[in-house]
């Protein structure tokens, strides 16, 4: 019982604070999801104790990864230039250089799991700020937070739905190799919930169509799932059952995010061929 309180309670926490942040925008947006960036990075930069004599590198991948996103919210909201990415290449550059003078490392798996990390996590935060940040009239952005918060209920939904459908009449395992308890009919269950909840979306919001609102919670819980998958595979291969403990009765960051890490860059460029064209 103890623990269904708890996860519920921080349930409700970290429904609040991401959906405020995407909502409010501008200072809680950028403070919210640069600290969601950092310790997602910092929590999988130490999954594979491969920083664990190595906090130094750690640290500074994580803060890489946190200015990626940061530049990306100024770029995206034309507060400055694409000049502003230029530390960000001198960070890149930064990694290939110094591995030259570690000789305790391996080198092609630091770079691997350094460029791994900035790709799948940091990378993905960043396009948040693109879904955000509208060009309206020329010369002005135009803060549409509607569709990021349509990628995180939609993928709340469908986990719910999946997770209900699942448990009660799942038999054909979807992906047995990587998640066993994983099924077509909670994958169904799931896809269904977000495909109606897309049209409440559709009815009060203007500028998308019923059709595209369809396509894009299709494409949502499609790459979701990939995503959820993904993670999976991660922590099967390391032999983990979550990836921290940092919420409690949720697991870690990753655990939280690993849906959204893959939906953010297919709704980003559904977005960009479908909707905004």
């Amino acid at each position: 019982m103890k623990d269904i309180i708890t996860r519920t309670l921080t349930g409700i926490v970290f429904v609040a604070v991401v959906l405020g942040a995407i909502c409010l925008y501008r200072l809680p947006f950028l403070i919210v999801f640069s600290l969601i960036t950092g310790f997602t990075l910092w929590e999988f930069y130490g999954l594979t104790g491969h920083y664990e004599n190595a906090r130094i590198k750690r640290l500074v991948n994580t803060v890489g990864g946190i200015y990626l996103f940061i530049s990306s919210y100024a770029y995206a909201n034309e507060v400055a230039s694409a000049m502003i990415y230029l530390p960000y290449l001198l960070f890149i550059i930064g990694v290939f250089v110094a591995e030259l003078y570690d000789k305790n490392s391996n080198p092609l798996n630091n770079w691997a799991f350094t460029f791994f990390g900035q790709v799948y996590v940091a990378g993905s935060f960043s396009l948040l700020n693109f879904i955000t940040a509208i060009p309206g009239t020329p010369g002005q952005i135009v803060h549409t937070p509607i569709y990021a918060v349509a990628v995180f209920v939609l993928i709340w939904l469908n986990d719910t739905g999946a997770y209900l459908v699942g448990s009660s009449f799942g038999r054909h395992r979807l992906f047995e190799r990587i998640s066993p308890k994983k099924s077509w009919e909670g994958f169904f269950g799931g896809f269904i919930i977000a495909l109606i909840a897309s049209q409440v979306f559709a009815y009060f919001v203007p500028g998308a169509s019923r059709i595209e609102w369809i396509g894009l919670s299709a494409t949502v819980v499609i790459f979701g799932t990939w995503g959820d998958l993904t993670e999976s595979l991660i922590k099967r291969t390391l032999g983990l059952k979550d990836s921290g403990k940092i919420l409690p009765g949720h697991g870690g960051m990753l655990d939280r995010f690993d849906s959204v890490m893959m939906a953010i860059p297919a709704t980003y460029i559904f977005i960009e061929l479908f909707i905004q064209n």
